[in-house]
């Protein structure tokens, strides 16, 4: 009889353990999601240093806030903490760069800009416990402008940039609302034979970016893992809407980066 209580005490012992280890489990759980960053509670805010704006040479500070609260803590995310990716209103202009992280939430970089005006600013990071998301503004840099380049839809995705021939294909055609996968296919402008030594740039094959004309609409594109160093990049987005969008592919090679644009117009 005393062996059958005592079966029974242990028994009850372990039960009543094991149901207080889920509810811990559950209450860190609860604090985890409620300390989750997501995008709708995180703002940037964009600061030009208007003391250089004379030589276009301006300082550009961000501060990250969550519900008005600096960011502290960020993630790598292809190799950076921070992208910010600058375009002129007209798309003439594309610039990719990745500013210095101060601390309390505020990133800092110099960026000399080839006029004055407005230019779309875009910032790709990934807070800790939080979500990669992409904030984007509209800055006025203060100087002389520059005579507006008309955007163009290009009649054949084939261009040679810095002794590359770069050749576009978008498989299946083009529709809005549905998944594309974006074809690079590089050659050597010299000798006319594939490309095979791409080096890895931001941790891949390559860097695309996708931006509308009125640049109002910032496309996330993904490469498509285990890919080699040439002569075929492909890469993953959708667009969302009709309209005419600019792309820009980015490729390492001998040291440097290779930046290759194009216009495209969907359906």
């Amino acid at each position: 009889m005393i062996n059958k209580l005592l079966i029974l005490f242990i028994s009850c012992a372990v039960l009543l353990s094991a149901c207080g280890t889920d509810s811990s489990w559950e209450e860190e759980e609860v604090v985890e999601k409620s300390n989750r960053i997501i995008t709708e509670d995180v703002n940037v805010n964009w600061e030009i240093d208007k003391e250089q704006a004379s030589r276009l040479e301006n300082v550009i500070r961000l501060t990250v806030t969550n519900n008005g609260a600096p960011v502290g803590n960020f993630e790598v995310n292809h190799e950076k903490l921070i992208h910010l990716i600058i375009v002129s209103k007209d798309l003439s202009y594309f610039h990719h760069i990745h500013p210095e992280y101060k601390g309390d939430g505020v990133f800092e970089i110099k960026s000399e800009f080839p006029a004055g005006g407005k230019y779309r600013m875009v910032a790709d990071f990934k807070p800790t416990n939080g979500d990669s998301m992409s904030k984007m503004a509209w800055v006025t840099v203060e100087g002389d402008t520059a005579q507006p380049v008309e955007v163009t839809v290009d009649e054949k995705l084939e261009k040679t940039v810095e002794g590359m021939n770069v050749a576009l294909s978008i498989e299946p055609d083009l529709a809005a609302g549905e998944e594309r996968t974006l074809k690079f296919i590089l050659t050597d402008e010299d000798t006319q034979l594939p490309v095979s030594d791409l080096e890895p740039y931001l941790g891949s094959i390559g860097h695309v970016v996708v931006l509308s004309e009125d640049g109002e609409r910032y496309l996330h594109v993904h490469a498509l893992e285990g890919q080699g160093s040439g002569p075929e990049a492909l890469f993953e987005t959708e667009f969302l809407e009709s309209g005419v969008y600019k792309i820009w592919g980015q490729f390492k090679r001998k040291g440097e980066v290779v930046t290759v644009p194009f216009v495209v117009e969907v359906p």
